[in-house]
């Protein structure tokens, strides 16, 4: 039932997976939950491959279906295909589930076509749908055809496999300190590969005392470093800004960062609710607290040349969070980039206003396709590129040009792209 409730919250109002999630799971123990959580995320990660199979299996397109019992024939589909339920198991307790939160007479619908699902299995559904389908090996791997061809656009063609498996494994949680409120050896755990500000952890984070007072949260270690980058980079003194903060990661970290500097954090969030979770993030914070604004970054609150450090980690496609968000891959379609795009040319050029004479930006997003990254900074004016890599050279394999370019099935890490720009101070 969680389960069903969480996928229909994904599939029919939209929700983030991590969060629906956590609402509906909540009561439940620990072995529960976890199976929940597999439920959701494995439906979320194959729900192009699955949508085919039930469609084949019902013989008519899934548009003739209820959006519910498609949503039940999804996790009954996970369960006969990709988990260890055995099949009478599976299909009996989706029919049953149907029953329940739909009516008696959708069950046998339900139960026909996970009768045939289970009839084929997963290498026997593999060759059926090689022989119906021209996108059958895009399915097969969990990706839109469009998602492989951006990866293919930047990867070796020998890493291409290893990176779209990469995207369907969860990702075990970083930890990271609030620096000067925490220490990481709180929070227990491995130590992460790079950044010295968090661990590795396979607990709960809400069984942690720091995690629960806000004096550390969980944020990936990609994150982390793009944090890391901006502090580590030589800057003239001042204040720093995160011109899209939410919902507060990366600027929790930076409000520490700027304190051992002595200086001073605005972050500013387009969405008031949005912005609501920076400041909670900010409150643990001491006298003067880091100021937190709602406000829309390509119409700015504050004076242009005013901050040393800015961190623009603009909205994107979120193509490299895959395996935090698997549901994205299926949400996202190409013509995404058409709105995305001039958003991010016009943050990125209200950024660089911001900046005063010597600051430097980090230009920043959660996707490494080239149209939101690379193509984005080398149309910016009134900056110059600096070798962002070099500024984090112990991370392997992570050079894309004067760029850093995280890969999960490198890194270990979402595949989060960061380029260093410095404003030019006038002579």
């Amino acid at each position: 039932m969680a389960a069903y409730r969480t996928l229909r919250a994904i599939t029919a109002d939209d929700a983030y997976a991590n969060l629906a999630l956590a609402e509906h799971t909540a009561g439940l123990s620990a072995r529960d939950a976890a199976f929940a959580t597999e439920l959701v995320a494995g439906a979320c990660r194959s729900l192009g491959l699955y949508d085919a199979i039930i469609a084949s299996a019902a013989g008519r397109p899934l548009r003739s279906l209820q959006p519910a019992v498609i949503d039940l024939l999804r996790l009954g589909t996970h369960q006969l295909l990709e988990l260890r339920v055995p099949s009478h198991a599976a299909v009996a307790a989706t029919v049953e589930l149907a029953r329940q939160v739909l009516s008696q007479r959708v069950t046998g619908v339900v139960n026909a076509i996970l009768r045939k699902v289970a009839a084929l299995g997963a290498e026997g559904w593999a060759t059926r749908l090689r022989t119906e389908r021209a996108d059958a090996e895009a399915l097969l791997v969990r990706h839109p055809q469009w998602i492989i061809d951006a990866y293919a656009d930047l990867l070796p063609a020998g890493e291409l496999p290893a990176a779209l498996v990469a995207n369907n494994e969860p990702p075990v949680p970083h930890l990271v300190i609030r620096p000067g409120l925490a220490e990481v050896a709180e929070l227990g755990g491995r130590p992460l590969r790079w950044s010295p500000f968090g661990v590795e952890a396979s607990g709960n984070p809400a069984d942690l005392s720091a995690v629960v007072q806000g004096r550390a949260g969980v944020q990936d270690e990609g994150s982390q470093l793009i944090a890391w980058a901006l502090a580590r980079v030589g800057a003239p003194p001042g204040p720093w800004l995160d011109l899209c903060a939410g919902p507060g990661g990366k600027a929790a970290l930076l409000a520490g960062l700027a304190r051992d500097k002595g200086e001073r954090l605005l972050a500013s969030e387009l969405q008031p609710h949005r912005a609501a979770l920076v400041a909670r993030a900010l409150d643990v914070y001491p006298e003067p607290k880091p100021v937190v604004i709602a406000a829309d970054g390509t119409r700015p609150a504050w004076p242009s040349n005013r901050f040393v450090r800015v961190l623009l980690d603009a909205p994107c496609t979120g193509l490299g969070a895959l395996r935090r968000r698997p549901e994205a891959r299926w949400r996202r379609k190409p013509s995404d980039l058409d709105a995305l795009v001039p958003l991010q040319h016009q943050l990125l050029e209200a950024a660089i206003n911001a900046t005063a004479p010597g600051g430097v930006i980090a230009y920043a997003t959660c996707s490494p396709h080239r149209r939101e990254t690379s193509a984005i900074v080398e149309a910016a004016e009134g900056v110059e590129i600096m070798d962002a890599h070099a500024v984090l050279p112990e991370i392997p394999d992570a050079a894309r040009g004067r760029y850093l370019q995280l890969w999960p099935h490198r890194h270990g890490t979402d595949a989060m792209f960061l380029a260093l720009l410095r404003k030019p101070v006038a002579t």
